[in-house]
């Protein structure tokens, strides 16, 4: 998990060097697009990676992005309307039924259909109309690492290309070599609040939140830690409850409207007796960790996601477990 996660960003300037004109296709076909919103089809990491996607299109493009729960397909048969419609899938594998079968089920209806999928020869690259490589190379570790920021990259991708965005475009150039920096960010001090801890609260909001989502798994999977992900709009809700002397909470606090009010969250967090460890930009003077920046605010997610899978990979060992080989899990999982 160690070795491929700091490999993630070799595999994003290669996948960045290839299908260029593929990506500028794509965007003109989106451009001409008559449809107003779009459907998400994915699992797992590639679920969290679509909810960042849908968070660009959102806020860039005004298209409503709804994550498809995929049983109205497979299992409930829902006469759901394709036409009109923008259906993306991300996969690592490309072989789960339950991720193949609507985006075929979504083709046949007339919808415009993209499969953004590591395994370019699978099922789903074959039921998909645009079919995009991630290019992250063969995964061994059952914890996706670098399949997942390849994906977040090919979904920023997908939309600097469709809006013809050139700062964005730059930001992407730029990347790899912001990943490489990130891999080094010391959060060792994580360690050392974590390797005891029984739970945590992953805190996150706008385009931030799917990188908390993201963060609670691996913590789940890899450090067998029980994690919750929750929206630093919703935690004064319900899951305030949970907040007692000592409760750990991970703040990831990247750049853009949703910071202010994270980093008051964590000073007020920090006032209710919670161990708050803040990620956030150099500068912010209360941080904890240090949150990579990356060439576009944007990007930011990216650049975060690379610096907590290396302390993951570090928690995992330091709980006395192997992050390469999680209980009970398989790499690739096949749902109906």
């Amino acid at each position: 998990m160690l070795q491929e996660a700091r490999s993630a960003a070799d595999c994003v300037a290669l996948q960045l060097a290839n299908d260029v004109e593929r990506y500028a296709e794509l965007g003109r076909v989106l451009r001409a697009g008559t449809f107003h919103n779009a459907v998400t089809v994915a699992r797992g990491s590639s679920d969290h990676a679509s909810n960042y996607l849908a968070y660009l299109i959102m806020s860039r493009m005004g298209r409503l992005v709804t994550s498809l729960p995929m049983s109205l397909v497979t299992l409930y048969k829902a006469p759901l309307r394709a036409d009109g419609v923008l259906a993306i899938s991300v996969s690592q594998s490309g072989q789960s039924p339950d991720v193949v079968e609507p985006m075929r089920y979504f083709r046949a209806g007339g919808a415009t259909t993209v499969a953004l999928v590591n395994a370019i020869d699978s099922p789903l690259a074959e039921a998909a109309e645009w079919a995009l490589p991630l290019r992250a190379g063969k995964e061994q570790s059952v914890a996706a690492t670098k399949s997942f920021i390849t994906s977040l990259t090919a979904g920023a991708r997908l939309v600097a290309e469709w809006q013809e965005d050139a700062e964005l475009k730059a930001g992407l150039a730029a990347l790899p070599d912001a990943l490489r920096r990130a891999a080094g960010a010391d959060w060792s001090a994580a360690l050392d609040v974590l390797a005891p801890a029984r739970n945590i609260m992953v805190v996150g909001r706008g385009i931030g939140f799917p990188i908390a989502l993201e963060a609670a798994l691996k913590f789940k999977e890899t450090s067998a830690l029980q994690a919750e992900a929750f929206s630093g709009a919703e935690i004064k809700h319900g899951p305030m409850a949970l907040i007692d002397e000592g409760y750990p909470l991970l703040i990831f606090a990247t750049r853009g409207p949703t910071q202010a009010g994270l980093v008051a969250l964590a000073d007020e967090m920090r006032g209710r007796g919670a161990r708050v460890l803040l990620a956030a930009p150099e500068d912010v003077p209360s941080r904890d960790l240090d949150l990579p920046e990356a060439p576009h605010p944007d990007l930011d997610p990216i650049v975060a996601i690379q610096a907590f899978y290396v302390m993951a990979a570090q928690l995992s060992k330091a709980r006395g477990l192997d992050p390469d080989k999680p209980r009970h899990l398989s790499k690739v999982t096949k749902t109906n």
